[in-house]
């Protein structure tokens, strides 16, 4: 069993962007990478570096001609319009960019190489994986490779055969959906703002049993989050007795991320975190969405103090601030004037709120289904 929390990273994501208008455009795993080092919370083995998975290692759920076709278009930088049509590429919300193969393929070899780590138990954190919406044969959501698949995959050939998908991402995740929907060894726990693209995973879509997905309203608040663990995904982790888990913690759920209308804090995602850890022996943490590059970065290193047993600082040290500091980001709402707490915590004041209808509801069906 690994004997600290172990750390997957790469200089890949340092630079790399989607394009000067595309929501991915903000630099988010490097942040991360630089505030724990900053911090010192990166000590010595606990980092490692990604591998890039292999066209061969991505075929295994990706269509061959769809690995190609990404791996081509990356050398030529144009996309034809047969990959459009075909595989969505060279599109708005998925553009050609320099580094469109390598990057999702680091993400992949990440979680690929954090599955043997986790073999024998233990905790793995992969920032830059949590790319939820690629399909097989297509590009999707800002998503080319589908690296939580790969990562439920390689934990089950390193001995951990019943895995359950944790996403508490802003949206659904309809590309994992896809892969394990009516698989009986894998639990899918989505909560997701209702009405929000994809527009999938209804409270009553259950696949074949084990699909478990919580659609919030915009406003979803701190209370409402920790009635939502407390009440329905421990329960139901407890019911399905996985073997380990695969949490994804796309970061848009944050009230400051402009590509949702939630409103929780990061306070929030290190409880969920701290609570989901103590119930496997087997945890992959992965990234996921998060657009605001203050506040994804400021939530993915309390992850990963969280993973640690570090009380994230509430006055950081100057070093750390400066990280935060070099940040720059066009957002008219948010990016103009950051609030001083950006630089100077990594830590929200906790968003608490009235627990709505449509939580308590939806929370009392799915609980009805641990039978």
């Amino acid at each position: 069993m690994l004997d600290q929390p172990i750390f997957i990273g790469s200089e890949i994501y340092r630079g790399s962007s989607y394009g000067r208008w595309h929501p991915l455009r903000v630099p988010r795993v490097s942040t991360v990478m630089d505030l724990c080092r900053a911090l010192g919370w990166l000590e010595l083995g606990q980092y490692k570096t990604s591998p890039i998975a292999k066209p061969a290692a991505l075929s295994a759920w990706h269509t061959a001609d769809y690995v190609a076709a990404v791996a081509r278009v990356e050398q030529s930088q144009t996309a034809t319009p047969e990959d459009m049509a075909r595989h969505a590429l060279g599109t708005v919300s998925n553009p050609v960019f320099p580094d469109m193969y390598r990057r999702p393929a680091t993400g992949v070899g990440g979680v690929l190489l954090a599955g043997e780590l986790l073999a024998d138990g233990g905790i793995v954190h992969v920032p830059g994986g949590g790319t939820h919406h690629a399909l097989p044969d297509a590009a999707n959501g800002f998503c080319y490779f589908n690296d939580p698949v790969f990562a439920i995959q390689s934990m089950r050939r390193n001995g951990a055969p019943r895995i359950a998908y944790i996403d508490i991402d802003a949206h659904h995740c309809d590309g994992v959906d896809h892969g394990f929907r009516d698989d009986p060894d894998t639990l899918l726990i989505s909560t997701h703002e209702a009405g929000r693209w994809p527009r999938t995973g209804p409270l009553d879509d259950v696949g074949l049993g084990n699909v478990f997905n919580l659609p919030v309203p915009r406003g979803f608040n701190d209370t409402e989050m920790s009635l939502v663990v407390r009440e329905m995904i421990l329960p139901t982790l407890d019911w399905f007795k996985p073997d380990g888990v695969v949490l994804q913690c796309g970061s848009d759920a944050l009230l400051e991320d402009p590509q949702s209308r939630l409103a929780l804090s990061n306070r929030a995602y290190f409880d969920a975190v701290h609570a989901i850890m103590g119930a496997t022996s087997r945890l992959m943490v992965l990234g996921g969405g998060g657009y605001n590059p203050w506040s994804v970065g400021r939530c993915w290193s309390g992850i990963w103090a969280t993973l640690n047993g570090i009380e994230s600082v509430d006055d950081l040290p100057v070093s750390a601030q400066e990280v935060l500091r070099g940040l720059e980001w066009c957002d008219s709402r948010h990016g103009k004037n950051p609030p001083l707490h950006w630089f100077n915590t990594l830590r929200d004041q906790p968003r608490f709120g009235p627990i709505t209808d449509d939580v308590l509801q939806g929370v009392s069906m799915l609980r009805a289904r641990l039978v």
